[in-house]
């Protein structure tokens, strides 16, 4: 299974919901991810492609770096649709690739399809500077440690 994310929603008086840049997730800080939950069940990912970093041998972004973004923005969509003492995890991801990504701001919108009591549906796009470059579906897991 995949990484288990925390629920640590806000919400302002009165205001509807409000909630900061996603904290505390190691693996998103290490690739430089910026991730927001625009509302509740959708998230959005963004990273500055770095040749130096991110490219593959055939010098363009290293589909893993594309994977791992929708992979992050559909956990944050999910994060913040959960309960109280709710966690979630990926049990599965599916990328269709439709163009290579050679520089710029490569961006990640993902949102809640479906969400049930143990299993949510999330869609995600991938979009660089210029076009859509990818399509992504998930399943994940939704459960309460120790039961």
């Amino acid at each position: 299974m995949g990484r288990a994310v925390h629920r640590r929603r806000r919400r302002s008086a009165g205001r509807g919901y409000v909630e900061p840049a996603l904290s505390g997730h190691p693996f998103a800080d290490l690739l430089g991810f910026a991730v927001h939950m625009d509302a509740p069940g959708i998230a959005s990912a963004a990273i500055v492609v770095d040749p130096a970093r991110h490219f593959n041998p055939q010098g363009v972004a290293h589909g893993g770096l594309l994977y791992a973004l929708a992979d992050t923005a559909m956990g944050a969509a999910l994060y913040s649709d959960l309960g109280d003492g709710e966690l979630c995890a990926t049990i599965e991801l599916k990328i269709s690739y439709f163009a290579p990504v050679r520089e710029g701001e490569l961006r990640c919108t993902a949102r809640v399809v479906n969400r049930g009591k143990r299993v949510a549906h999330l869609a995600a796009t991938l979009l660089d500077d210029k076009r859509e470059v990818a399509q992504a579906n998930g399943s994940f897991a939704i459960f309460r440690p120790g039961l």
